[in-house]
């Protein structure tokens, strides 16, 4: 019996291999950088760490990916981050110069997805020009209710707009996000129509907001490149930069906020982000980086392990940088070195 059990589980092994190499890789995961990127590119994360609970206790905010009924990552997905290593699961990637806006590296940038939290960048950006920090806002019971992420807000309080701002920000709240909403607009359909205006006036054509907190809504969309150029211009906000940068933060009732933004503290360089995730977008982010002074914006949806696909997009990124910028140089006056090709990154 237990050589039986030995010979299945082997068998069930070895099937799933075969599979994670001979299924197409655009299946669940995509090829990135051969020639162009000199270093090899670093390993990834555990997806278990993607996938973790709510928070063991409410006292402490904005628990890390507290998602109600999460999904986790497939099995041929998990096979293939363990054997295929040299590649990334995200659907659509832009990475850009945050200087110029130069597109660096991109896949499918501009194929419609739903962004999940990453939209929470345009519930922030409006509560900071229409609120000051002190003003009161309410809480309905819609806004209550909102499903987790949340900072389990109290109807029968007000709360801070600055507090709730970063609620938003940091801690990716829902119920934060529908309060600020319907302070600012009446409603969260409202609220979510100037959300659409003010992507198209940043110059996020491809962007439609359905809700303020970026939960699943018929509709809503957006792409990898709007979430890039949405975030560049959002990043040359100094009071949304500075929030944006914060690791955690106490409340004015003494609660703590935790950055969902792991980048700030594993990876070099990071300026700020947004994570995002519901079961329809997967996982999905956009994030600033620096290094020397080299500044870059990457962006990423569909992943189904982003913090790997991030790490190897950041370091291809201002590899690519310092490629064109050594290519121009060696170039005769008044030539400038050309955008890379789709086959130069090996896409």
């Amino acid at each position: 019996m237990k050589g039986c059990r030995a010979l299945l589980i082997r068998t069930l092994v070895c099937v799933g291999v075969v599979l994670c190499f001979f299924t197409p890789a655009a299946a669940w995961s995509v090829p990135i950088f051969k020639a162009t990127a000199k270093q090899a590119p670093p390993g990834t994360h555990s997806v278990s760490s993607t996938v973790r609970s709510a928070a063991k206790s409410v006292t402490v905010l904005g628990a890390y990916r507290s998602i109600d009924r999460k999904k986790p990552v497939s099995f041929l997905a998990d096979l293939s981050r363990r054997f295929r290593p040299n590649l990334i699961s995200a659907r659509s990637i832009i990475v850009i110069d945050a200087v110029s806006g130069r597109t660096l590296y991109s896949r499918s940038p501009d194929t419609p997805r739903q962004p999940a939290s990453t939209i929470k960048v345009l519930t922030g950006l409006l509560a900071i020009d229409t609120l000051t920090n002190a003003q009161r806002v309410p809480v309905s019971r819609k806004a209550a209710r909102q499903p987790r992420s949340k900072v389990y807000l109290d109807q029968r309080k007000t709360y801070r707009a600055t507090d709730l701002i970063n609620a938003v920000l940091l801690a990716s709240a829902n119920d934060a996000s529908v309060a600020l909403a319907e302070k600012i607009a009446g409603s969260e359909a409202k609220f979510a129509g100037r959300m659409t205006g003010l992507a198209k006036r940043l110059g996020a054509t491809n962007t439609v907001c359905k809700t303020a907190s970026g939960l699943t809504a018929k509709g809503q969309k957006t792409t990898a490149r709007d979430l890039a150029v949405i975030f560049r211009k959002a990043m040359q906000d100094k009071e949304f930069a500075g929030r944006m940068k914060r690791t955690r933060i106490k409340t004015q009732e003494g609660k703590l906020l935790r950055n969902h933004n792991k980048a700030l503290w594993q990876i070099d360089g990071t300026l700020g982000g947004k994570t995002g995730f519901t079961n329809a977008a997967r996982q999905t982010y956009v994030g600033k980086f620096k290094r020397g002074s080299d500044e870059i914006i990457v962006a990423l949806m569909g992943s189904e392990t982003m913090w790997g696909d991030l790490k190897r997009l950041v370091n291809y990124g201002f590899t690519r940088k310092k490629q064109l910028a050594a290519a121009s140089k060696s170039r005769p006056s008044g030539r400038t070195a050309s955008a890379p090709s789709r086959s130069a990154a090996n896409v």
